[in-house]
Order: C-alpha cells, then sequence, then structure tokens
C-alpha cells in the first residue's frame, strides 16, 4: 500500500496507553504531541491523596492484577528485583523508567487539557482534526493530521442513584469508591460496600481490619481469584497460554463451561460464600482477591445481595434482611467512558449511544480514518501491551499501511463480535474481549503475529513456550515490523525472572525453570481431549 504524508499526531493523556502510543508514533516517524491535564505521567496510576475531577483516582493499597512478565511494555522488560505483583508505587517507578528510557517527556505538555476536537473544514480530504487546549486559563488551538484517545474509562463514576432508593435521606455519609482513600476514618464503623468488582472487593477487605463490620453488596455475584495460582505460580502466566486459549475454544460448550465452573471452584465453593454469579459459565472478568474468602470465613465480611433501599440509618436488601445503624455506604459501582472534548460525540458512540468502534479502537464512519481510541478494552490479559499493540496497529491505519474494508464490512465485524460477547460475557456492549483471539488479530494485521509452525521447525524450543508458556508480551515484538532482538531472550528467561523474586531462601537441591507438572499436565491433555471427544460422539 502506498502510505500517506501524515506526521502531527495528537495524543490525548499520558497514561500506559498515552505514552504507547507516543513512542509508537516516534518509531514510525511521526510528529506526536501529548497532552497531559495534570502535572505528571501514569494516568489511573499516579496516586494522588485527594480524587482530582476528570482525573482517575485509585486508594493507597492498590495491586496489580496482572504479573510483571504479563503486563510489561513488550520491548521493555521490568526490573529482575520487582515483585511479581506490585504495589501502585512499583509500578508508577517503572512507568516513568519506561518514559525516560525512551526520552517521551520532552514530546508531553502538561497541565493542558484538551477542550474540544473537531473535524477540519476540509476533513474529508485531509482526515485533519482542529484540537482545541487550555493551560493557564489561556486557549491555544492547532491542527493534526491524527488524534489518538487515550484518556481511559476509570475517570467518570457511575453512580445511578435512582437505583437505590432512599439513598438521599440517608443521614451516614456515603461516596463513590473514587474517593476512597484508606481505612484510617472508618474506624470502628459499619460500612456497607456495594459493589462486588476488584474495587469493591479490596476495600470490602481493607476496611474489615479496622470496621467494626463490613457489609458487600452484590447484585449479581461473581468468581473470586487469587492471584496465586496452581502450585504457586502467578494465575496468569498459567492461565493465559495460547495452548489454553486454544482447548477453551475448541472444547464443546457444555464441556468448556464445566470445566471453567469446576475450575472457579477449586480453592472453595462459592455458593457456600454467597459468592456464586447468577451465570456462573458467562466468562466475565472474575475478581482478583487473595484475602476476601478468608475475612468472610472470620466473619469479618459479610455478603449480601443486592440493595432494595435505604432508610436514615439502615439498608434493606432485596431478601428482606435489614441492617441497621449503618455508619457509611461506598458505592464500588464502576465508571463510565466520556469524551467531553468531543464536540461530536457520535463519532465514537455511532450507534445507540454505544462505544461502536471498528478492532475496539477505530470509529468506523469516519470519511478519513485518522481518529484512533486506544486502551478502550477489557480482557484478562493487562491493558499495557493491549494499548502498544492497538497503538501499532493504528498508526499503520492511519499511514495507510494497510487498506481498511468498506464501512459495512466494518460494522458486520463490529456486529459479529457483539454477538460472541453476548454470548461469552452476557453483554454485548461490553469492553471485555477474549485476550490472545483480540491481540493475534491485531497482530497478524500489521505482520507481527508469530508463526508458531515455522518456529516448531526453526527454533523448537522457542516454539514450546511461545505455545504452551505464557503468551507474554514480548511475543509480539519476536518478528515483523518493530522486532525487539531481546525478545526471543526475554521469553526463554520469563519463569527465572518469576522465580527469582519469591526463591529468596534457596533450599538445596531446589530446581527452577517451567514448571515440569504444568508441561506433563500439557503433553498429556490431547490424550484427555480425544477420550471426551468420543465418548461424546
Amino acid at each position: 500500500m502506498h502510505e500517506t504524508m501524515l506526521k502531527k499526531v495528537a495524543i490525548i493523556g499520558a497514561g500506559v496507553s498515552g505514552l504507547a502510543s507516543l513512542k509508537c508514533c516516534l518509531e514510525e516517524g511521526l510528529d506526536p504531541i501529548c497532552f497531559e491535564r495534570s502535572d505528571d505521567i501514569g494516568g489511573l496510576w499516579n496516586f494522588t491523596e485527594q480524587a482530582e475531577e476528570g482525573k482517575a483516582s485509585i486508594y493507597h493499597s492498590v495491586f496489580t492484577n496482572s504479573c510483571k512478565e504479563m503486563m510489561c511494555y513488550p520491548d521493555f522488560p521490568f526490573p529482575d528485583d520487582y515483585p511479581n505483583y506490585m504495589h501502585n508505587t512499583k509500578l508508577q517507578e517503572y512507568i516513568k523508567m519506561f518514559a525516560k528510557h525512551f526520552d517521551l517527556l520532552k514530546y508531553i505538555k502538561f497541565k493542558t487539557m484538551v477542550i474540544k476536537v473537531t473535524k477540519c473544514p476540509d476533513f474529508s480530504v485531509t482526515g485533519q482534526w482542529d484540537v482545541i487546549t487550555e493551560k493557564d486559563r489561556k486557549e491555544e488551538s492547532s491542527v493534526f493530521d491524527a488524534v489518538m484517545v487515550c484518556s481511559g474509562h476509570h475517570v467518570y463514576p457511575n453512580f445511578p442513584a435512582e437505583q437505590f432508593p432512599g439513598i438521599k435521606k440517608f443521614k451516614g455519609s456515603y461516596f463513590h469508591s473514587r474517593e476512597y482513600k484508606g481505612p484510617e476514618k472508618f474506624k470502628g464503623k459499619k460500612v456497607l460496600v456495594v459493589g462486588l468488582g476488584n474495587s469493591g472487593s479490596d476495600i470490602a477487605v481493607e476496611l474489615s481490619h479496622t470496621a467494626s463490620q463490613v457489609y458487600l453488596s452484590s447484585r449479581s455475584g461473581s468468581w473470586v481469584m487469587s492471584r496465586v495460582w496452581d502450585n504457586g505460580y502467578p494465575w496468569d502466566m498459567l492461565y493465559v497460554t495460547r495452548f489454553e486459549t486454544f482447548v477453551r475454544n475448541s472444547l464443546p460448550t457444555s464441556i468448556s463451561d464445566w470445566l471453567y465452573v469446576k475450575k472457579m471452584n477449586q480453592k472453595f465453593k462459592h455458593e457456600n460464600y454467597g459468592l456464586m454469579p447468577l451465570n456462573g459459565t458467562l466468562r466475565k472478568e472474575p475478581v482478583f482477591n487473595d484475602d476476601l474468602p478468608s475475612r468472610i470465613v472470620c466473619g469479618m465480611v459479610l455478603v449480601k445481595p443486592n440493595v432494595k433501599e435505604f432508610t436514615e440509618t439502615s439498608v434493606i436488601f432485596q431478601d428482606g434482611t435489614k441492617q441497621e445503624n449503618i455508619d457509611c455506604v461506598i458505592f464500588a459501582t464502576g465508571y463510565s467512558y466520556a469524551y467531553p472534548f468531543m464536540e461530536d460525540d457520535s463519532i465514537i458512540k455511532c450507534r445507540d449511544n454505544e462505544v461502536t468502534l471498528y478492532k475496539g479502537i477505530l470509529p468506523p464512519r469516519l470519511e478519513k480514518p485518522t481518529m484512533a481510541v486506544i486502551g478502550l478494552v477489557q480482557s484478562l490479559g493487562a491493558i499495557i501491551p493491549t494499548s502498544e499493540l492497538q497503538a501499532r496497529w493504528a498508526i499503520k491505519v492511519f499511514k495507510g499501511s494497510f487498506k481498511l474494508p468498506p464501512v459495512s464490512s466494518m460494522m458486520d465485524d463490529i456486529d459479529e463480535k457483539m454477538g460472541k460477547k453476548l454470548k461469552w460475557f452476557g453483554n454485548s456492549s461490553t469492553l471485555q474481549t477474549d485476550y490472545i483471539v483480540y491481540m493475534d488479530e491485531l497482530a497478524s494485521a500489521i505482520g507481527v503475529k508469530p508463526n508458531i509452525l515455522k518456529l516448531f521447525l526453526t527454533d523448537p524450543r522457542l516454539a514450546l513456550e511461545v505455545y504452551f508458556g505464557p503468551c507474554s508480551p514480548y511475543q509480539f515484538r519476536l518478528t515483523g515490523p518493530g522486532k525487539w532482538n531481546g525478545a526471543r531472550n526475554a521469553i526463554l528467561t520469563q519463569w527465572d525472572r518469576t522465580l527469582k523474586v519469591t526463591r529468596t531462601r534457596v533450599v538445596h537441591g531446589s530446581k527452577t525453570g517451567f514448571p515440569l507438572l504444568n508441561l506433563l499436565t500439557i503433553l498429556f491433555f490431547p490424550l484427555l481431549l480425544i477420550a471426551v471427544f468420543l465418548m461424546f460422539n
């Protein structure tokens, strides 16, 4: 394809997606400018003592749910001595190291808010955008050849007060979880946490050590997973593999569902803890919490159904039970995504006010494909490698490196994926997707998907690790445009780095490397599949 002369790119937000986009633009010889409304990089991971308007907010005790080998930028591994799962301050250190290593800071305009993005009058010809920014109460207008929206989706709290009758007359305090920073203010109090997601579970567990009683209300339940998986290995290094994905997607639905539920109940039976999802076979994002079951069994967290209504001092649940003398309610009810700087919001929300994006990135009905939304996706994979690959794909589109299908075909592709989301996740408009399938789809389009068959013929040791081992980010820098020469070694040594930080007391005769039991299980599994197939045919 003939590449266009696009050069100047506006990047909105300097979080992990914005930094990935910035670096990818520079790799392709473009001229990017990143606008960041705060005074530092990191976005969600830039902790502040107070929640700030228009900015993502986290509490002090947040840890990552993806381990370091699965969530790094694909050509910039974490330092060897970093823990597998990190406190937010540690991840912020890494983000700053990344920006410094690739000299990204000089391309970022801090304390600069994007207030309006509009098509230029000749957009149908040039594809250019007029971007108006504000700094120190002064507005500035600039024309860009393309725009990458990296503003995240944990900024605007979803607080549907109309779904909680009586909350306005409740005399205790109540607020959204984005305002929560720590447990100090809740000592000796009765606290209700509404919402069984990652934030709600984390907050309930943390408060259970200081509050007199914590109630955790859930509308639909959730699977609860531990970061520590089989034999003590990080969950995602065992679960997020190409082989596991192939098996899950190849088995008959009934068998796949049975195996999934069985695996989710392996640690403890969710039904006995009041956590069982209403539809346990849906692949909704699970909650990652290592401590919730123990806090429930110790009576410090009581799981309750959805809230029916509030009175001045109490809460009544859907099952008719009532809890008196509630001091505080924390609504961990998630976030909605909005783009207040878009004059025409229908560019991104082009159908039924839902975000409608081709490959989860591109507004499909633009006359010129010069806008991309990066990081607006959720999966069991980490956001850093996902957004990095999205950015690489988007920039190839901007430059005309490959031809997009007609609008009708793009909308058909969106509809097909919405159908699959309805089947797997129970909601067609969810941001969730199958991580490896999605990553391979993007990687194939830009020529960076590893060729497994070729690897088995030319580098069998690497092929075994790529297919049966963790689908780590390095795989998408093994070959093709943007190839990183360190990718092969990073893949072959990923288990060494994983074990190094936990084997701080070495027992004589112990071995490192890929878990042998897991390898034997993998080799045995095809035989099991054949047996199951024969049994049902």
